[in-house]
C-alpha cells in the first residue's frame, strides 16, 4: 500500500509544474494586455504577435434582421452549409455537414473552392432555392487579415490544413471564382467572419450586453469590442464608436512571452506539431492538443514506473491515441468512481490499470483542464479590465467549453477573481455561432446596406 501512495504522491510532485500561481497568472495578463496594444498600434502591428485583426464590423444584431441567408462554416476537417429563415423573434435554420477528404485539406487551394462551391450548390438544390439570389456570410475559421468586410487575406493555414496558393491570397476571392467557374448558382458573399465573431454576433442577438466572443475548442481565439479609436489600423466609416477585434490570441506566447509557464509537455506537443513555433497559447488549452498533453504525461510517468506498474501499451505510446473527449469523460465521472477512466484505459489496451492508476491518471487530467480554464480565463478577465463597461456577456462556443464537465464552474470561478471590483461578467454558451452568426453578420450588412442606400 505504502508504494501505491508514494506513486500517487510523487505524480501529484510532477504534477506541479501544471499549475499557474496568482503571481504567474497576474504576469500573464500584463504581458497580453501589452499584447493587445501591439496588435492595435499602427507603429508596433507588423511585431505584434497577438495581431488585433480588424473585423470591419461595427453594427452588432439589433433584432430587427428579416429574410433569408445562407452561411457557409469553414474551420475544420468537415464544413457546414447553412440556410437560415429571420422572423420576428424567430428564425429557422437548416444545415447540412459535409467532409472535406484529406487530399483536398493538403492539395491545391482551387480543388478547396470547387469542393465546397459544388457542395453549396447541391445544397441550394436539396433545399429548393437554386434558382434564387442569395447573401452569404462565410465563416472562416484560421488566421485572416480583414481588408474589409467582404474581404480577408490569409495568414497561414492552421488544422492540418495546407492547401496550396491561398496564403496570402483574399479567401472570399477564391470562393466567389469558384461559385463564378459553376456559373449554375447566385450567391452574393455579404462578409467573411471567424467562428469567435460569429460565436460573438449569434449571442447578441439575444443578449444585447454581449461584447466577447471566444471559443474554446479545436483551437482557441476571441474577439471583442472594442472603440474606435483605439484602432489605429481602421480605414473605414470612422462615425461609428465602436468596432469588432479579432485578437487571434492562440499566437500569444509565439515569441517567448508564455515560456516561463510552460513545461516539457508543452515544448513535445509543439516540436511534433504541424506548425512548431506558431498558436503557443492555444497549444496549451484547445482541445486539438489537451489530450495529447495529458498522453506525455502518462507516458513520463509510466516510464517512470510510477504508472501502470511501469508496463504501457502500443496504443498509450502512440502520438495522438489520448483523445480530448477521453479527457472530459475521465472528469466526469464522480469522485471514487472510475467507470468512464477503466472504459478508456481498456480502449487504449491498459486493461490491467489499478484503482490507484485511475486516480493518478483523474489527477493528470484534471491538472491539464484546470490550467487550459485558467489560461482562458486570464485573458477573457484581460479583455473584461480592458474594455472596463459594468458589465459583459461573454458569448462562448466549442467543444472542450461545451462538454468538458468543469470548464464553465472553473472560469467562473478564476474571472471574478481576477477581473476589476464593480465589473460584471456573465457566461453564456452559444447557439451555433459560426452558422446562425455568420448569416447574422450577413443580415446585418444587408440591413446597413439597405438603410444606406
Amino acid at each position: 500500500m505504502g508504494i501505491v501512495v508514494d506513486n500517487l504522491q510523487r505524480i501529484r510532485e510532477e504534477c506541479e509544474v501544471l499549475k499557474m500561481t496568482d503571481k504567474q497568472i497576474k504576469e500573464i495578463m500584463c504581458r497580453l494586455h501589452n499584447d493587445l496594444k501591439k496588435g492595435l498600434s499602427r507603429a508596433d502591428h507588423d511585431k505584434a504577435t497577438v495581431k488585433c485583426w480588424i473585423t470591419y464590423i461595427q453594427d452588432l444584431p439589433n433584432g430587427k434582421e428579416r429574410g433569408k441567408f445562407l452561411a457557409l462554416d469553414l474551420g475544420g476537417t468537415n464544413f457546414r452549409v447553412l440556410i437560415i429563415n429571420l422572423g420576428e423573434n424567430h428564425f429557422d435554420m437548416q444545415s447540412k455537414i459535409y467532409a472535406i477528404p484529406k487530399h483536398i485539406m493538403t492539395g491545391t487551394g482551387i480543388a478547396l473552392f470547387d469542393h465546397i462551391a459544388e457542395c453549396l450548390a447541391n445544397f441550394m438544390k436539396e433545399h429548393g432555392v437554386y434558382e434564387e439570389r442569395l447573401a452569404l456570410g462565410f465563416t472562416f475559421s484560421f488566421p485572416l487579415k480583414q481588408l474589409g468586410l467582404t474581404k480577408g487575406v490569409l495568414q497561414r493555414w492552421t488544422k492540418g490544413f495546407s492547401c496550396s496558393g491561398v496564403v496570402g491570397e483574399d479567401v472570399v476571392q477564391g470562393l466567389k471564382d469558384a461559385i463564378a467557374r459553376r456559373g449554375d448558382v447566385q450567391i452574393d458573399i455579404c462578409a467573411i467572419l471567424n467562428d469567435t465573431t460569429g460565436t460573438l454576433m449569434s449571442c447578441a442577438w439575444k443578449n444585447h450586453n454581449c461584447k466577447i466572443g471566444l471559443i474554446v475548442g479545436t483551437g482557441s481565439n476571441a474577439c471583442y469590442v472594442e472603440k474606435t479609436a483605439n484602432c489605429e489600423l481602421f480605414d473605414g466609416e470612422p462615425d461609428k464608436e465602436e468596432l469588432l477585434i479579432n485578437t487571434e490570441w492562440g499566437a500569444f506566447g509565439d515569441d517567448g512571452s508564455l515560456d516561463f509557464v510552460r513545461t516539457e509537455f508543452d515544448r513535445e506537443v509543439d516540436v511534433t506539431s504541424i506548425n512548431p513555433g506558431k498558436q503557443i497559447q492555444e497549444k496549451m488549452i484547445s482541445g486539438m492538443y489537451l489530450g495529447e498533453l495529458v498522453r506525455l504525461a502518462l507516458v513520463k510517468f509510466t516510464r517512470m514506473g510510477l504508472l501502470f506498474g511501469g508496463q504501457g501499451s502500443d496504443l498509450l505510446f502512440e502520438g495522438g491515441s489520448f483523445y480530448t473527449k477521453y479527457v472530459s469523460e475521465i472528469e466526469s465521472d464522480k469522485p471514487g468512481d472510475f467507470t468512464s477512466c477503466m472504459e478508456v484505459l481498456e480502449e487504449l489496451g491498459l486493461s490491467h490499470a489499478s484503482d490507484a492508476d485511475m486516480a493518478a491518471v483523474r489527477y493528470v487530467c484534471e491538472c491539464v483542464s484546470r490550467r487550459a480554464a485558467h489560461l482562458v480565463s486570464a485573458g477573457i478577465a484581460t479583455l473584461l479590465n480592458k474594455m472596463n463597461e459594468p458589465r459583459v456577456t461573454v458569448g462562448i462556443d466549442g467543444s472542450v467549453y461545451r462538454f468538458h464537465p468543469h470548464f464553465h464552474t472553473l472560469m467562473c470561478e478564476k474571472i471574478a477573481q481576477l477581473v476589476r471590483p464593480g465589473l460584471q461578467f456573465d457566461l453564456m454558451l452559444s447557439e451555433d455561432g459560426s452558422g446562425r452568426g455568420a448569416a447574422l453578420v450577413a443580415a446585418v450588412a444587408c440591413r446597413e446596406a439597405e438603410q444606406g442606400s
